[in-house]
């Protein structure tokens, strides 16, 4: 979606945009592990596609304006080149993001629910998710939204119920809600200790955070190297081989 939101009065050789807030990246160490937990799945997850990804960056929606700022946790925006940005400027990009994750808690219940809500939801953000990891106040702590004309409204859950035959199965009372995004083409839900998980939709397999995907590469390299060892042996005993039935050996 192309976005341009411009104050005509300001000159636009004479604003400056800070690149930083002077506000901490994030409230708590668990907050700022989930925000890179997030940033760098979806970084990995879009890999070599024309998808950026981004959070706690600045996003200045209002040409001429630095007062019109907002610092997502974590964006997705489709249609633009993944480079590394300082800033992110609304009018020069041309796009909005389409999906919005926001880490949530008590303390900035009033930004996510309200200011940012109606914020997002201006720009044209299509998708926006709450999440709130130690519980403080949202229940269930994933809440997803998607834009419905100028509003958000509650996305359904994608485990609500489960139809067998002419049979209805409704989900366990406590059963934590999962949701499938079109956009990312994924599902999103709670494991057991209520971390955030996201399944490729098409295959069903998890995403692997940092260190999995570290550990998983770590493995597959020594796989390939045990591999490479075997066959240099096995050649090497075939080559012996061959010269002994030469009468070489």
């Amino acid at each position: 979606m192309s976005v341009r939101l411009k104050s005509p009065r300001a000159s636009k050789d004479a604003v400056i945009y800070p690149e930083s807030d002077g506000k901490p990246m994030a409230e708590s160490d668990l907050h700022r592990e989930i925000m890179v937990y997030i940033i760098h799945l979806l970084q990995r997850w879009f890999k070599g596609q024309q998808v950026y990804v981004s959070g706690n960056l600045l996003l200045y929606y209002e040409e001429g304006n630095p007062r019109k700022v907002v610092a997502p946790d974590c964006f997705v925006v489709w249609g633009v080149p993944p480079h590394r940005r300082p800033i992110y400027k609304l009018w020069e990009e041309g796009k909005a993001p389409g999906v919005v994750f926001e880490v949530t808690s008590k303390s900035t219940r009033h930004e996510d629910w309200v200011t940012k809500m109606h914020l997002y939801a201006r720009l044209g953000v299509q998708e926006y998710y709450l999440y709130d990891p130690t519980g403080d106040y949202l229940r269930p702590t994933l809440q997803a939204f998607v834009l419905e004309g100028k509003h958000f409204v509650p996305m359904p859950p994608a485990n609500r119920g489960t139809q067998v035959g002419e049979l209805s199965l409704a989900p366990a009372a406590d059963e934590p809600p999962e949701y499938v995004s079109p956009l990312l083409g994924l599902r999103l839900a709670l494991n057991e200790d209520g971390w955030l998980v996201f399944y490729d939709e098409a295959t069903g397999q998890r995403l692997l955070s940092d260190e999995e995907a570290r550990r998983q590469a770590e493995e597959e390299r020594a796989r390939a190297e045990a591999a490479r060892s075997q066959a240099e042996q096995e050649n090497a005993r075939l080559r012996a081989e061959l010269a002994r039935l030469r009468g070489e050996a």
